[in-house]
């Protein structure tokens, strides 16, 4: 490509709210920001080529977001380029974030009228379990009902209320994890370390049943009004099979804070990648969302191969395979 730098601003998943089991279910991009501060995207659907160099363990801000109405939002950039000083933001553009603002207005908190009106639209609850089993109780607004989930990377989902505005739906999600303890955050780390030896899809899809049905009793005998229980399973984009799927697969060997990465996408989840390797067959995964607020150089790059026998890994039925033990780096929000 060209040697020009660019702040990534993660993966995100453009598609349809209601994709069916027909639509391979979106098209998931690296978002970079280029010094001039305008974006441009590199598209991540199997069969892409993602080949960059890090240029360094330093991170930048990523700027803020201000919410104008529910269908209208800006993303401001960090006027300073300041380092990252918060996750992926600093200490200014933390503050004047508007969506920080969200995860307190049903307690009473203050909203500017944007936000508002974002917050008063349709939002859905739900239930999401992902490859290890772990599962969590979210919301998502009703134009990215699908896109939520598809970016979180989910193995199997369902919606379990229809609610008539954000409040209501994030009274509900306390609700459960208060009655239910379902947590409302799963590391980006513990998707990655899940996906190295998935559970079989019956077990999930059975625990994710179970969950619901757990939630949808709880919220039929609850005094609080303004939603409907649904039982609506939410469709996996399909290109995410094949990283839910049987296949061996191992944890990748080279941290994304530095150096020079290539590989070609067999399939994607969330910000996770089944990547293959120049070189060799086997396949790794690549969380992609430790790229977050760093600046890369697109270009003809590879990764290296490790320099362990195949023979070596541990496969699906043995124990887990060798990990790289990467952290999980803050998240700037998203509505």
């Amino acid at each position: 490509m060209t040697d020009t730098r660019y702040l990534v601003h993660g993966v995100f998943w453009d598609g349809p709210p209601a994709a069916t089991a027909a639509d391979d279910g979106g098209a998931p991009v690296l978002r970079l920001q280029s010094p001039s501060g305008d974006f441009r995207e590199l598209g991540l659907r199997p069969g892409a080529r993602l080949g960059f160099r890090v240029a360094g363990p330093a991170k930048s801000c990523l700027g803020r977001l201000v919410v104008h109405s529910s269908t209208r939002r800006d993303h401001i950039l960090c006027k300073a380029a300041a380092p990252a000083a918060r996750g992926r933001q600093c200490e200014r553009c933390f503050v004047l974030d508007e969506s920080r603002l969200i995860h307190d207005f049903h307690r009473g908190g203050r909203v500017t009228p944007g936000l508002r009106d974002y917050l008063m639209q349709e939002h859905w609850l739900y239930v999401a379990t992902f490859a290890g089993g772990t599962t969590k109780v979210g919301t998502a607004s009703g134009p990215r009902k699908w896109n939520r989930l598809a970016e979180q990377g989910a193995t199997v989902a369902r919606y379990v209320a229809r609610a008539d505005d954000g409040r209501v739906v994030r009274v509900l999600e306390d609700l459960v994890t208060a009655e239910l303890g379902l947590t409302q955050l799963v590391r980006s780390r513990a998707k990655t370390e899940a996906l190295l030896q998935p559970l079989a899809a019956g077990d999930l899809d059975a625990i994710s049943r179970r969950h619901a049905g757990d939630v949808r009793h709880l919220l039929a005998r609850t005094a609080v009004g303004g939603f409907t229980v649904v039982d609506e399973t939410w469709v996996r984009p399909a290109q995410a099979d094949a990283v839910h799927g049987p296949a061996a697969r191992h944890a990748y060997p080279h941290p994304l804070d530095g150096g020079e990465h290539g590989f070609t996408v067999a399939a994607i989840s969330g910000a996770n990648v089944l990547a293959r390797l120049d070189g060799t067959e086997s396949l790794f995964v690549v969380n992609l969302s430790h790229l977050t607020a760093r600046t890369i150089e697109p270009g003809d790059f590879a990764s290296a191969v490790p320099a362990v026998q195949e023979a070596l890994f541990q496969d699906l039925r043995g124990s887990r395979p060798w990990q790289s033990g990467q952290g999980n780096p803050g998240r700037l929000g998203r509505c």
